[in-house]
Formats: C-alpha cells, sequence, structure tokens
C-alpha cells in the first residue's frame, strides 16, 4: 500500500495586493482630471494673474469671446471688455482682492449688467460669472466661471414688455369699462328710471277714480308697490355700475354712501375713518379708490363672515395709505394667488395704474387687511 502525500494547495494571500502609487503620480493624474474637466466645460473659464494677463483659458471660454485659445492666453484680459467698463472691472478685481472672500458672485441681477463681455467682433453681450481667488508663492491669481446669458436677457426683456404691454392694455380696459357703466348707469337713472317713475304717476291718478271697483283698486295698489320695488331696484342696480355720488359729491360723499348701503344691506358694522380733505382727488384716483373699497366690501361680504369692517385712510408725506381691515375667517394660503382671483387681479391693476402699491396680509382665523398706497 503506497502512502501518497496530499496535494499542496496554493496559500492564499489574506491582503489583497494594492498598486502603489507614488505622491508625485497622484498629483499628475489630479492634474490631469483637472485639464480634462476644464477643457470640456461647457461654462467659460479664465484665469488671470495680478497684472490681468490671461494665463489659463478653455475652448468654451474663446468660444463665447470668438477666439482661439491661442489668442487669450498671454493677452490682457482688457481684450475682453468693454472700453469704458475697463476701469471699473479692474477696480472690482482689486477690492475683491482684498476683501478676503475666495468666491463671489457677479452680474446676477437682470438690471445690472456690469459685467459684460466683448465679442471678437465689437459686440457686447451679458456675462453671468462668479470669481474666486488663489494665493500661490505669495501670487494672487483671479479664476473666472461665467456663461453667455443674452438669450435670457432678451427673453427678460420681452417678458418686460408684454408685461408692460397687458398693464397699459388692462389699464385702458379699465377705463373704458369705467365709462361704459357711467354711460349705462345714467341712461338707466334719466331714461328707465323717469318712466317707471312717470308709470306709476298714472296709477296714482287712476287709482283716485271712483268709479273703480274694490277689486280693480286692490290690483292697481299691487301694481304700484312692483313699481316702487323696481325703481328702487333699479337705483341701487344703477349706483353699483356707477354712484352718483361720487360724480356729484366726490370720494368722500360716495364712501359714506357706500359705508352705509354695506352696513344695512349685510348687516355688518363698517367704519369709515377719514378726514375729507384726504379725498379731494382727481376723477381717476377717485374712481380707483372707490372701485378698490368696493371690490373689497364685496370679498368680505361673500367670504370674510366678518363681523365688522375699518375703511381708514392716512397720509404719509406725498403718499395717501388706505386700509381695510375685516375680523373675518381670512384668507386661506395659496388663495391670493389663483388665476381666478379677478377681483384682486382688478385692483392690483388699478393701483398699479397709478403708480401705487397693494398688499395683503391675511392668515386663516385671524382677517384680512389690505393695504394700499398711491401718490396723493
Amino acid at each position: 500500500m503506497t502512502i501518497r502525500s496530499p496535494t499542496p494547495q496554493p496559500i492564499e494571500n489574506p491582503m489583497p495586493i494594492k498598486e502603489t502609487v507614488h505622491p508625485g503620480e497622484e498629483l499628475s493624474i489630479e492634474k490631469k482630471l483637472l485639464i480634462g474637466v476644464i477643457e470640456t466645460a461647457m461654462d467659460g473659464i479664465l484665469t488671470i494673474n495680478e497684472s490681468h494677463t490671461i494665463i489659463l483659458v478653455n475652448p468654451a471660454a474663446a468660444t463665447i469671446f470668438g477666439y482661439q485659445v491661442g489668442q487669450l492666453l498671454g493677452a490682457s484680459i482688457d481684450m475682453v471688455i468693454p472700453m469704458r467698463h475697463r476701469q471699473l472691472h479692474h477696480q472690482h478685481v482689486a477690492e475683491f482682492g482684498h476683501t478676503g472672500s475666495s468666491r463671489r458672485k457677479m452680474g446676477m441681477n437682470f438690471d445690472d449688467y456690469y459685467v459684460t463681455g466683448l465679442h471678437a467682433d465689437g459686440s457686447e453681450f451679458p456675462i453671468e460669472a462668479s470669481i474666486s481667488s488663489l494665493i500661490e508663492n505669495n501670487k494672487r491669481f483671479y479664476t473666472v466661471i461665467f456663461r453667455d446669458i443674452s438669450e435670457r436677457k432678451i427673453a427678460q426683456e420681452k417678458l418686460a414688455q408684454y408685461h408692460s404691454q397687458l398693464s397699459q392694455l388692462s389699464s385702458a380696459l379699465q377705463s373704458i369699462r369705467e365709462e361704459e357703466r357711467k354711460h349705462i348707469a345714467r341712461e338707466l337713472h334719466d331714461d328707465l328710471g323717469q318712466l317707471l317713475a312717470a308709470l306709476r304717476m298714472d296709477l296714482s291718478l287712476l287709482h283716485r277714480d271712483t268709479n273703480l271697483s274694490d277689486q280693480s283698486g286692490l290690483t292697481l295698489s299691487s301694481m304700484d308697490q312692483l313699481l316702487l320695488t323696481s325703481i328702487t331696484t333699479l337705483r341701487r342696480i344703477a349706483s353699483d355700475l356707477r354712484p352718483r355720488a361720487l360724480d356729484e359729491g366726490g370720494l368722500y360723499f360716495a364712501l359714506q354712501n357706500l359705508q352705509k348701503e354695506f352696513s344695512q344691506r349685510h348687516n355688518i358694522q363698517c367704519h369709515l375713518v377719514a378726514d375729507e380733505e384726504l379725498l379731494v382727488l382727481d376723477d381717476e384716483r377717485s374712481t380707483a379708490i372707490f372701485r378698490s373699497v368696493q371690490e373689497s366690501l364685496t370679498n368680505v361680504a361673500r367670504h370674510a363672515k366678518a363681523s365688522q369692517v375699518e375703511i381708514i385712510f392716512t397720509r404719509s408725506g406725498s403718499q395717501l395709505n388706505l386700509q381695510i381691515k375685516d375680523d373675518g375667517s381670512g384668507i386661506e394660503e395659496g388663495a391670493m394667488n389663483k388665476s381666478r382671483s379677478f377681483g384682486l387681479i382688478g385692483m392690483r391693476e388699478r393701483i398699479r395704474a397709478l403708480n401705487g402699491e397693494l398688499a395683503v396680509k391675511s392668515a386663516p382665523g385671524t382677517g384680512t387687511e389690505i393695504q394700499i398706497s398711491i401718490p396723493a
């Protein structure tokens, strides 16, 4: 019987062999990675020294300015800055270097394009940029990462133009609507109102006829009551369209009538705190304020579940301030921004047309306060 020795098994290394990378090689790898990032970045990257000479530029930066990389390397940064901005740019960089801050945003405001680039063909364009500084061997270097935002600026300017046109259109429509309301209210009050009043007089004369039966007399009395109700309703509708008090007595008198009518119709206490002299205004401002108060009270009656409302006028310098406060249920968060909040939108447009401001403060359970300020 032959005894065989067991076949030797390979011994596993308990620790995997790790490839050794020398510090110099690690730096070389990191440098290659960094160069790769810079070369392929979509944003422009420029580095300048203390004498404002470009020492690093990536292909994206060269393309944005309309040059080749070699044309920018070693050139002054002034090559890509408009003449009128060069001195300011140098001051800006110098101040930045002394702040101790390592990063800073530049030209982020659409209305402030002090960071302006100069294209190779001489055209200028807005730049959104960030700048950072680094001290190496007692020398300071500045790196700017930037992008051309010409398309964004054009889009913003178009939006501003469209908004301005819409505001002008809204203002024109408000004026046309007010004139139509005034015309319809006058027709209702002067024409239809007079016809109903004349018809009631005829009924009164007919009612005096002694030959009428008792049944006819009751019918005439009922007709007279219907006519009286119709006249009252007609006057209310005409007043809602365009209160005669606004044209005949002025804003203060019109607001007094609005306050009394609102309290009686909705059983909500309404207080007007104002000096009559404060409310001697031209027709445009008087109408805008009256309609704003009217719309606010309508919203209170429909939604607020309030027991009282205060309408307070004050003057602050050259500004006329209006506060409309109620003790109701308030407005839920987000409700004021609904696209169908046409009443509030109309108020904002009226006040904006007068170069005024409107703000709404509200929270569920705390009531609502509308603040309006216009030049007096």
